[in-house]
């Protein structure tokens, strides 16, 4: 009869050598903050109005959404047909750009919803909207931010 203790022990080192690998493998969590955020865009004669900025992070790859009235259609604007830039003071200095050429159906008259535009960031970036460019159908909307991003510029993990 052998003793089945040795085995055992061995089976739960493998065991938990494989959960610590695992775990040191698992990237960390990274946030941004805040992940959402305010601002006012004036489109000249597209219009003007609040914007809502919603901000993920996914290591040094960003996407932001948008949702804002300060751009309109007078039709309905299929889903994926507007290119979107939005430029972004980065540092209190330099700026980034944000693209993307998605968004959800749009019916005339809504609220201009696009994104997710992506980015790239490092750790410690601190980014505020600066201004945004909407092409629909050969149509381009140029905006600037007239206020701060409320509660303030997202600050990257």
């Amino acid at each position: 009869m052998t003793n089945g203790r040795p085995a055992a022990r061995s089976a739960l080192g493998v065991g938990a050598a494989v959960a610590g690998a695992l775990l040191l493998a698992a990237p960390s969590a990274l946030a941004v903050e805040p992940q959402t955020a305010t601002t006012a865009f004036d489109c000249g004669s597209w219009g003007s109005g609040a914007a809502t900025l919603e901000a993920t992070q996914d290591g040094t790859a960003a996407t932001i959404t948008i949702t804002t009235d300060a751009i309109t259609s007078p039709t309905d604007i299929p889903a994926d047909s507007a290119t979107t830039t939005l430029t972004l003071t980065k540092n209190g200095s330099e700026t980034v750009e944000f693209t993307g050429s998605s968004n959800p159906a749009i019916p005339a008259e809504a609220p201009a919803d696009t994104g997710p535009l992506t980015g790239t960031v490092a750790s410690g970036d601190s980014l505020e909207a600066a201004s945004l460019t909407v092409t629909v159908f050969g149509m381009t909307a140029t905006c600037e931010a007239t206020a701060a991003q409320d509660p303030g510029p997202f600050v990257f993990d």
